[in-house]
């Protein structure tokens, strides 16, 4: 079967729309204006983000799994298995990676219950590193990456890998703009000393090295 470029490119520009309405959304001068004008919003921002970047999802998705062309490479014997391994072991990780969140602040909860001060003081944390956080700055992009890069591929999801890792190259540096301006010279020191997307054998915070970080803040 022929490639069906065209599509290849649709799958390739929902992405990036997708993208880019995430990061717009997740930016602080989006938020401001948008309950600006919206004043639910000003307790309901983050459940409405969550509930649209999950619906968002769904073109991308749907383009992706409806393309119908022939497989680039598959796993087989061995090679399956490690695959799925690698998948079971993200998802473990990200499942116990949890437990260092707050799930309240992350779905947005306990902002709609709270007042504008509670909300503001929910939000402002001191910066604290969890046992994942050593090793990589962004361990669920980390885990996203392992398990998109695990998968069987064919021309279409090959061009959705493609694009969600040039996405979480692109988002984690917009993060990390935004936790600079929030955490200033303890997140810097961090970000010298661990790597962003991907483990590096030797290349990790040591126990250590976190209470060095906390004395500058």
């Amino acid at each position: 079967m022929d490639t069906d470029y065209s599509q290849l490119a649709l799958i390739a520009l929902s992405w990036t729309i997708y993208g880019a309405l995430h990061s717009l959304l997740a930016s602080n001068g989006c938020k401001h204006y948008l309950s600006m004008q919206i004043p639910l919003l000003r307790r309901g921002y983050r459940l409405a983000y969550n509930g649209l970047a999950l619906l968002l999802l769904i073109p991308p998705l749907t383009l992706t799994y409806t393309f119908q062309g022939a497989p680039l490479w598959q796993w087989s014997g061995a090679s399956a298995w490690l695959s799925h391994l690698s998948a079971v072991i993200a998802i473990a990780g990200f499942l116990w990676s949890l437990r260092y969140y707050d799930g309240a602040i992350f779905l947005g909860t306990r902002q709609w219950g709270s007042t504008p001060a509670q909300q503001q003081s929910a939000v402002t944390e001191r910066f604290t590193i969890s046992p994942l956080h050593r090793f990589v700055r962004h361990p669920w992009y980390f885990f996203a990456l392992l398990i998109i890069w695990t998968r069987d591929m064919d021309a279409a999801f090959l061009t959705t890998a493609t694009v969600l890792t040039l996405y979480f190259v692109v988002g984690s540096r917009m993060e990390e703009r935004k936790l600079i301006a929030e955490y200033g010279e303890p997140y810097r020191r961090y970000r010298r000393q661990v790597p962003g997307l991907v483990p590096r054998p030797g290349r990790y915070l040591k126990h250590t090295a976190i209470a060095d970080l906390y004395t500058t803040q």
